[in-house]
């Protein structure tokens, strides 16, 4: 199979030629357009969201020989999280060659941040399957080089944070509130506030994810709570 102009920039973007095209091809294909003589990437996903893990894990131990579990795991869990797939995902313009059904490219399903994620993944398991082990290592920890070198020390997410620093206050866990939403579907900006038992709260308002939303309104208030502002 010969890929098309699109795809062959893409393999260029990507810092991968494959031999077999269908693999790409097929971790490429979303759900709502995959069929049983087009199939979906959603095993690929399953599959790319291990080597990724075990690349990521093997990257950590080598570069701290000092660090413990407890702070690997962190920092772990900040290479491999979905927003961090789908920023590489973006990166790369990923989302231009996504191969997805009406409907989903009507609800701008290049730029959903679950989607991007999944295929990167996939196509991570696409580069293991083409080309072995070595080869989807050496593609990651290029694309994820900068995130490497530049990792906090304690990369835990705000939320997780939060909610740390509320139990060790002898609170409950935050509570989210969407307490407001507008825009189209397929860009909606989302308005959520944060609220803690002693009635602390933040309010955060963006375009993104609702996650992604709420993990910068417990950042604003885990930043007031620790005098960060």
């Amino acid at each position: 199979m010969k890929p098309g102009a699109d795809i062959q920039a893409f393999m260029t973007r990507l810092g991968y030629e494959f031999t077999r095209p269908e693999l790409l091809i097929r971790a490429l294909t979303h759900g709502s357009i995959g069929s049983a003589t087009r199939p979906d990437n959603q095993r690929l996903e399953f599959l790319g969201d291990r080597v990724l893990g075990l690349v990521m894990a093997e990257a950590l131990f080598k570069a701290d020989r000092a660090a413990q579990e407890g702070q690997l795991a962190p920092r772990y869990n900040a290479l491999v999280r979905g927003e961090t797939c789908a920023a590489v995902a973006r990166e790369i313009g990923l989302g231009e060659v996504l191969k997805l059904g009406r409907s989903e490219m009507m609800s701008g399903g290049r730029r959903k941040e679950a989607l991007l994620a999944d295929a990167m993944e996939a196509v991570l398991a696409a580069i293991y399957l083409d080309g072995g082990f070595e080869a989807a290592e050496r593609v990651i920890l290029t694309l994820w080089a900068d995130r490497l070198t530049s990792l906090d020390e304690d990369p835990r997410d705000a939320k997780t944070a939060l909610q740390e620093w509320a139990q060790a206050h002898g609170m409950s866990p935050p509570s989210y509130e969407q307490t407001g939403r507008s825009g189209p579907d397929h860009a909606p900006v989302f308005h959520i506030t944060v609220l803690l038992d002693d009635g602390s709260t933040a309010d955060a308002t963006g375009a993104g994810t609702k996650r992604s939303i709420e993990q910068e309104a417990a950042q604003k208030l885990l930043s007031r709570l620790e005098g960060g502002e």
